[in-house]
């Protein structure tokens, strides 16, 4: 696809048309993560691949929640010194009042997960019965990222 503006030409790029070349994840997982996927792959090679990204998965979790456990704490933080030193004034009733609104809202909302939900959910079982060894092999990469 070519765009031009100010009289600049320039091509514009589709990402998922892009994605859907890539082969390799193809040829690794099948089409729709259903194909006869890894189990094309030795036990050894399907456990490194699982460990490694499950490790580089952990880690990255860990590094990420640290950060923003931090950034949440140290916002409760400022503004409690910020209530106390008066520079604002918090409406407990109004909070009280809209915390009790979500609890309801979201009680609504639990009785029954939605259809994309519930096939997104199958989707992710036929992968892991199909690639047992490799989501195996991701876990306990990613409670040793996690650990690290």
């Amino acid at each position: 696809m070519t765009d031009k503006k100010d009289g600049e030409t320039f091509d514009v790029l589709e990402l998922a048309e892009h994605v859907k070349k890539q082969r390799w994840w193809n040829k690794m997982f099948g089409k729709n993560n259903s194909g006869p996927v890894a189990e094309k792959y030795s036990v050894a090679t399907q456990l490194a691949i699982g460990g490694v990204t499950g490790w580089c998965a952990g880690y990255l979790f860990q590094r990420v929640g640290k950060v923003a456990a931090s950034a949440v704490g140290g916002g409760f933080f400022l503004l409690q010194i910020a209530h106390h030193t008066g520079y604002i004034t918090i409406d407990w009733k109004r909070v009280e009042h809209d915390v009790n609104q979500a609890k309801k809202q979201l009680k609504l909302n639990t009785e029954k997960p939605t259809k994309e939900v519930r096939s997104k959910f199958n989707e992710v079982q036929v992968f892991v019965k199909k690639n047992i060894v490799l989501t195996g092999g991701f876990a306990g990469g990613f409670l040793l990222g996690l650990a690290s």
